[in-house]
């Protein structure tokens, strides 16, 4: 390399690491669910196409549906985008801060709570979590899925 190419490399430094595409993301598509608390929570993921995952999630508990919310990973200027769309609340939209082979973090400093929403997958099971301030103090909540049939 020449002196010059490391002039160039030393004043600008490094180049910027690739953003993450909605297919980096693919290994969330499929079908997992929790019971925890007499709750029987199911998040489902279609896989990538056209630069959106679409999901959903509902949990029933007591044999009636209690809470319910829609979700899209796109591919935005700004990055990878999660769309949040929960029973009662407000749309929240949060960009990839990082992501890994097998994890990502989704973040939005203006938010409420969440203000991070983090998925990592091992095997066969899926980890959710969601974190931020609440009542003055820092929480985590997580969402331990395992994989489920996608079907009826």
């Amino acid at each position: 390399m020449s002196v010059g190419a490391l002039l160039v490399i030393a004043l600008l430094g490094q180049p910027a690491a690739a953003k993450p595409t909605i297919k980096d993301v693919g290994w969330i598509a499929g079908c997992w669910e929790l019971d925890r608390n007499g709750r029987h929570i199911v998040e489902h993921w279609l896989p990538p196409e056209a630069g959106t995952m679409m999901g959903l999630s509902r949990t029933v508990a007591g044999g009636k549906t209690t809470e319910w919310e829609f979700l899209i990973i796109r591919e935005a200027a700004a990055g990878l985008e999660y769309v949040a769309k929960p029973s009662g609340q407000a749309e929240g939209t949060f960009t990839a801060a990082r992501a890994g082979e097998h994890d990502i973090a989704f973040e939005n400093p203006s938010h409420d709570f969440p203000k991070r929403i983090l998925y990592k997958k091992e095997g066969d099971a899926l980890t959710a979590a969601i974190e931020g301030p609440m009542n003055g103090q820092n929480r985590r909540i997580d969402f331990p899925y395992r994989k489920a049939s996608c079907g009826g």
